[in-house]
């Protein structure tokens, strides 16, 4: 990739410091030129950002004032917070933000959630994808809804929606199971047609139980 072609990264800390000075690296393949901007985020108005990464202690305090920004802008962001836990988790990811907990964040995973969330991939940290499959886990012990809906799928689909759930896009859920890019996102069509899904994000939260079915 040419050094013109690298993302430019807004970094965004709720604690008005980017506390990871590790990142990005100089040499960063994929990032080219970062962005610093502290609350209330006016600043990020005017910024040519390809995407946003906010940093905070409590994405459900941080994140709302950055999500109308963003609709208004069409960015896509990724947040870097402590917080592991379901609730917080979810939040997020519904609004199609990726999701990095502390503890798994490397140089490395920082800069491959940037590209995925350039190309309409929300990315989780394993972490994040332990806490939202947790909260399935324990609602679908409960939640016979949950089930019926994912018997509607085959087998083959139930396949890449457990691979889309772990933030992957169709282009690597095709090398993953061996399938054209065009076949996995035929199958999503079908997939989100069967889940009632308005998105990947929408139709991923319905597969693991954490948002409301609408019909089955």
């Amino acid at each position: 990739m040419r050094s013109s072609e690298r993302l430019v990264v807004a970094l965004v800390s709720a604690g008005r410091t980017w506390p990871h000075q590790d990142w990005p690296a100089p040499d960063d393949p994929y990032v080219g030129r970062v962005v610093r901007v502290s609350p209330p985020y006016d600043g990020l108005a005017e910024t040519e950002a390809d995407v946003i990464v906010l940093h905070c202690e409590d994405p459900a305090v941080a994140f709302p004032g950055l999500l109308d920004l963003l609709r208004a802008r069409s960015v896509p962001a990724v947040v870097v917070s402590p917080r592991r836990d379901t609730e917080a988790v979810v939040e997020v990811f519904r609004a199609g933000a990726g999701y990095l907990v502390e503890c798994d964040r490397c140089p490395e995973m920082m800069s491959s959630a940037m590209v995925a969330a350039t190309l309409g991939h929300t990315y989780l940290s394993p972490a994040a994808c332990d806490a939202l499959r947790e909260g399935a886990r324990l609602m679908a012990a409960t939640d016979d809804t949950m089930r019926r809906l994912r018997a509607l799928l085959s087998p083959r689909e139930q396949q890449i929606m457990e691979l889309l759930s772990t933030g992957l896009g169709a282009r690597q859920i095709g090398q993953r199971l061996r399938l054209s890019e065009k076949t996995v996102r035929n199958n999503l069509s079908n997939i989100y047609a069967k889940l009632d899904a308005r998105s990947g994000t929408d139709a991923v939260l319905r597969w693991l139980g954490t948002t409301p079915v609408l019909r089955t």
